[in-house]
């Protein structure tokens, strides 16, 4: 496998902006799709969208809904007619009990954020996430505008000094 390959084997397919801004990510899993048809085509050409998406676990097994793929335009009648739909999530018994766990407890909940391509398969960076009050995303914007300006001033501390 040459480089080349290997670099577009690892890329971000989708991610999640929004999950990082709404959410105090303290934990993370990564899990596999199982996808129909020519979902898999349509994801590597990075035509999936993962806001408004969520996790659940029932039964046993875990969930990801509203992720959207969009249909493959080359397609068959094997496109999957709803690309919204929920799809199952390639877990071990033990991750998905310790996962139920987290999401029961007040507060937390199960967030994608991110997927892409890993040896050929599908993967799905899930997060285990407590939501953020107003303040709180006041306070996480103001910390990046504080670390901005101070990056800003060493670089122009730097072109001075050179």
């Amino acid at each position: 496998m040459d480089v080349a390959t290997k670099k577009a084997e690892n890329k971000v397919l989708a991610q999640n902006k929004k999950a990082s801004h709404d959410y105090f990510i303290e934990d993370t899993y990564e899990c596999g799709l199982v996808l129909t048809g020519t979902e898999i085509k349509s994801l590597r050409m990075g035509k999936a969208n993962l806001s408004d998406s969520f996790s659940t676990i029932r039964n046993g097994e875990a969930f990801v809904h509203n992720m959207h793929i969009s249909a493959f335009e080359q397609g068959n009648r094997n496109n999957p007619d709803d690309p919204t739909r929920a799809r199952k999530l390639l877990l071990k018994k033990m991750e998905i009990r310790k996962l139920l766990g987290l999401a029961k407890q007040e507060g937390y909940t199960l967030v994608p954020l991110k997927v892409y391509i890993r040896n050929g398969f599908a993967k799905l960076l899930i997060g285990v996430g407590r939501g953020k009050k107003q303040f709180d995303k006041r306070e996480t914007a103001a910390k990046k505008d504080a670390e901005r300006d101070i990056q800003r001033a060493l670089r122009e501390k730097q072109k001075v000094a050179r």
